[in-house]
């Protein structure tokens, strides 16, 4: 038989553990006691802690006994969950992004015919981390969506405008060409976008020497937009 406070000390695992209410049926279970003597522990370690200063409490609902946070400590947990965070940018979203930078004013279907993937999920994370946004929509059947990148995306990355971007060096676009040809087994004319993972490393670069600070609220700015001009007829952005 496990000592009280043995007990007591298994009844905060389970509930810190689970982060639900825990029956007092299943703590009677745990610790291998009726479901009286379970309550009564509970119950217990409940009125205990709620005569301490903690962050937490154990609140009875209905039979059954959740850990949860103090009401008195929600102001700290808002901060906290305010508080502006890095953009963590993937090797996906980083891709997503080049495609955006070099190709811009650009749709979704561009982008993922030239990525070979989805990119739905990349393009609405960049659009909230405020280093894309909408341009406007293009004179095509369906009138799609043209995307381009925001001035945080110019702060974050260094630049000054998008003339400004790192050049793409030819030699790596020549070397992923072969390398595409090579895995896919297809001709050169297949793999002309391989020019883009170029432009990916292109902006890797100039990620390098630049802070990405959060950008959430970024999104929601009314930022200028970033050089329509050089849209081709295709994709004439039409607002």
């Amino acid at each position: 038989m496990w000592e009280r406070e043995e007990m007591e000390a298994a009844v905060e695992a389970v509930l810190f553990a689970t982060g639900r209410a825990v029956t007092e049926d299943e703590l009677a279970r745990v610790l291998d006691v009726n479901r009286s003597k379970a309550r009564e522990i509970v119950s217990d370690l409940s009125i205990r802690w709620a005569g301490e200063t903690r962050g937490t409490e154990i609140i009875e609902l209905d039979g059954a006994w959740q850990m949860c946070t103090r009401k008195a400590y929600f102001p700290q947990l808002i901060t906290l969950e305010l508080t502006p965070r890095k953009p963590h940018l993937t090797e996906v979203l980083m891709e997503t992004l080049s495609v955006i930078a070099y190709k811009q004013p650009v749709t979704k279907a561009e982008i993922e015919r030239i990525r070979g993937v989805n990119s739905d999920h990349a393009v609405n994370k960049l659009i909230e981390y405020g280093l894309v946004q909408e341009l406007g929509r293009a004179k095509q059947p369906g009138r799609p969506i043209l995307f381009g990148t925001t001035q945080e995306f110019l702060r974050a990355f260094g630049v000054s405008s998008r003339e400004t971007l790192p050049e793409i060096n030819p030699a790596q676009v020549a070397d992923f060409r072969k390398e595409a040809e090579k895995e896919a087994g297809a001709d050169a004319a297949d793999t002309a976008d391989t020019a883009d993972s170029a432009e990916t490393a292109a902006i890797e670069d100039a990620a390098e020497t630049a802070d990405i600070t959060d950008t959430a609220d970024a999104a929601d700015a009314d930022l200028p937009l970033i050089d329509r001009g050089s849209a081709d007829e295709s994709t004439e952005v039409q607002i």
